[in-house]
């Protein structure tokens, strides 16, 4: 692509402030300059057009011929950038706010709580993306991500929201059962809740070196959120994280029937890519979710 010839943007404003109000010192008010630069820069334009874009006659001023066919580009060139300036602004402080995390995650943990950043940000639009995969800020239009591990994503700004760990959970009803759950052993009484083809349960039996009971056996799930729901109708025991499970646990859907054994400890990070904290939406939402997370970690003391 051949690049534009254009003259310096500086003389340009200045003519067309000065056509436009049709005079050197209105202009020079409007730009914050001398009058005399103003001169100077449509002076300058002037020869650089080779051309004269303005009559001048006593102490009036009026466009030439060249002058009035020029403005018109000019003013739509300025208004276009006038707007597109507008609009850039107004997507960083007042745009969507793109956050993305595990499904199970939002619909649990996340959501519960979200009325409470919209009463105090009501002008700040959130949009919630679920997946299970970790996003790439660079090509997708996303602000923040919730992730789930070590906190080693050494291309992005990590914050610790808080510890987690992956711990059995069933209905009440299960603990009344003929075959109570009193030892991890007992599960191989009972139906185990996978979701998807994920291995939680061999990883968390072989680290808890529990013996005889088969982790490919049970009933299986797309998804997290349907485990734990099935977990909750009585259907059997499902591996839940501590953080997302504890309203359940709280309301007295869900019960741990071993306590808060686990595998190991993994915690959830808040992360967005480096400098995304100088926009105002995303400083807004990383202040109330680490109060919300420390909140979180308290109550569980974990």
């Amino acid at each position: 692509m051949t690049a534009r010839k254009l003259p310096p943007l500086n003389a340009l404003r200045a003519f067309e402030a000065a056509a436009r109000h049709q005079s050197f010192t209105r202009a020079a008010e409007e730009l914050s300059v001398t009058q005399a630069a103003v001169s100077h820069q449509v002076k300058a334009l002037e020869d650089r057009l080779q051309l004269r874009l303005f009559e001048r006659h006593g102490r009036g001023l009026w466009l030439t011929d060249e002058g009035e066919l020029y403005l018109p580009f000019l003013r739509q060139a300025f208004d276009l950038i006038a707007d597109g300036t507008d609009l850039v602004q107004n997507h960083e402080a007042h745009g969507p706010l793109s956050v993305t995390m595990l499904p199970t995650f939002a619909v649990r943990w996340f959501i519960p709580r979200l009325g409470s950043f919209q009463k105090a940000h009501p002008d700040i639009e959130v949009r919630i993306a679920t997946t299970e995969r970790s996003v790439d800020f660079s090509r997708e239009d996303v602000d923040l991500g919730i992730r789930y591990g070590k906190g080693q994503w050494n291309d992005l700004e990590c914050d610790k929201l808080f510890e987690d760990r992956y711990v059995a959970v069933c209905s009440p009803s299960m603990m009344r059962s003929e075959t109570p759950l009193e030892r991890p052993e007992d599960l191989r009484h009972v139906s185990l809740l996978h979701d998807g083809d994920s291995e939680d349960w061999r990883f968390w039996l072989t680290a808890l070196h529990v013996k005889g009971v088969d982790s490919t056996k049970g009933l299986f799930f797309d998804t997290h959120d349907q485990a734990l729901e099935a977990a909750a109708a009585g259907l059997g025991v499902a591996l839940g994280s501590r953080v997302i499970v504890q309203d359940d646990l709280d309301d007295g859907r869900l019960v741990m029937p071993f306590g808060d054994l686990t595998d190991e400890n993994l915690s959830h990070y808040l992360v967005y890519p480096k400098g995304a904290l100088r926009k105002p939406k995303v400083a807004a939402f990383r202040s109330w979710l680490m109060e919300e997370a420390e909140a979180a970690s308290d109550a569980l003391a974990i």
